[in-house]
């Protein structure tokens, strides 16, 4: 394995970190800010508006640089950003904070997954995006309930100053093994542009909005599934998420693997797979065990199917990538808000607590069609996806270490 893999992996883990462990940690800062749990939540959701916006505006401004110092670029402003948190001081102070560190998310992955990609040979392209998104997999898995335990134990602000040692870890390691003309020259913001003239491309980001807000629209009220409707006491709940982190972690790994056998059969299969899933949990989620099992494959299918719509938008904007990739990032946050809104919408309608992962299972529908009408195109099309490499594409490329 590259070790600039490894380096990327674990900006990952920071970055997912910074994203997900203030849910853990919101009563406290809510309580020292003095402020009401509404007000608290736009520490979630201005991060998430702000990694879209940041998806595309970072990404777009920084497309004719050479990619390893983009990197460091942004991971120096993750750091700030998670510092301005640790010290903050109001309210206001704590959400710029997290709208700095935010701005990088969607640019580092973006980037990151195109420089991945570019440290393997062709035909292992998925499985390298992937080894990139074990990070953020493993900050839901391992990250988010130690950080939260030590929040709780030595208060929150000590979370935010190990993400930021996290970030200066991750710098140092992207200094130190990321090749230096990784991913080969920049382009232009024009050819990059140029990149969503490509009707698959366009495909590809509205599976990734539908296929991830269909499993967000399940989990974003989870909690309320699982102590309502499965009898879970709320103590349970943050193990019963390491559960389901652990299927992310699964779902990500095999995902990548599939994928890189075959992309597009591998998408159809998960989405149909993500759909039984869904469909299995609203039915048995008053049954304690079935709600074990549905967790983990939850995550597992979810998750699976990230490193192949990343893939997939990267090869059908192989001529300039980058800015493709970043925007596919901005699309799974899209996807989450979309399926929080729909899944609230349930909600208030008085359907009950299962109604988000029925809401979960449409959304999911829409995308298979999608990406079956995708598949179809692009092969009466004669562009279709990769499914097995030649022995040229076998050949490794190689680069050095600035």
């Amino acid at each position: 394995m590259p070790a600039g893999l490894i380096a990327l992996a674990l900006g990952g883990f920071g970055i997912g970190l910074t994203e997900f462990v203030i849910m853990g940690l919101l009563p406290e800062v809510a309580a020292d800010f003095q402020v009401s749990e509404a007000s608290a939540g736009w520490f979630i959701s201005g991060y998430a508006l702000s990694v879209t916006v940041g998806a595309l505006l970072v990404t777009a401004a920084v497309t004719r640089l050479p990619r390893k110092p983009v990197l460091m670029g942004l991971l120096v402003l993750f750091i700030a950003g998670n510092f301005l948190s640790a010290i903050a001081d109001s309210y206001t102070a704590m959400l710029i904070g997290r709208i700095v560190a935010a701005l990088c998310h969607g640019a580092f992955f973006g980037i990151g997954s195109v420089v991945a990609a570019s440290l393997v040979p062709a035909h292992k392209k998925a499985g390298a995006i992937a080894i990139m998104f074990t990070g953020l997999t493993a900050a839901n898995v391992l990250g988010v309930p130690f950080g939260t335990l030590l929040g709780q134990h030595f208060g929150w602000r000590s979370t935010f100053w190990a993400i930021t040692a996290i970030g200066v870890v991750a710098l140092l390691g992207i200094a130190l093994m990321v090749p230096r003309d990784s991913a080969g020259p920049a382009k232009g913001l024009r050819s990059e542009l140029g990149a969503f003239a490509s009707g698959q491309v366009w495909l590809s980001i509205i599976v990734t909005i539908l296929g991830f807000g269909g499993m967000f629209g399940a989990f974003t009220y989870i909690a309320f599934t699982l102590t309502e409707v499965s009898g879970f006491e709320s103590s349970a709940v943050p193990w019963l998420l390491v559960l389901f982190g652990g299927g992310l972690f699964a779902g990500n790994f095999l995902g990548g693997k599939a994928a890189d056998k075959a992309l597009d059969k591998s998408l159809i299969v998960i989405l149909a797979g993500l759909v039984v899933v869904l469909v299995f949990f609203a039915l048995t989620a008053s049954s304690s065990i079935a709600t074990l099992v549905s967790l983990a494959l939850m995550g597992g299918f979810g998750f699976a199917t990230v490193p192949g719509l990343q893939m997939r938008v990267m090869h059908f904007a192989s001529t300039a990538p980058t800015l493709a990739s970043g925007a596919n990032i901005g699309a799974f946050n899209l996807g989450n808000a979309l399926g929080a809104w729909l899944g609230g919408v349930t909600i208030s309608a008085g359907l009950g607590y299962t109604s988000p992962i029925w809401a979960g299972a449409a959304i999911t529908v829409a995308a298979l069609l999608v990406m079956l009408a995708a598949a179809a195109a692009a092969k009466r099309g004669g562009v279709a996806a990769p499914t097995a490499p030649s022995d040229v594409e076998r050949e490794p490329r190689r680069a050095t270490v600035a």
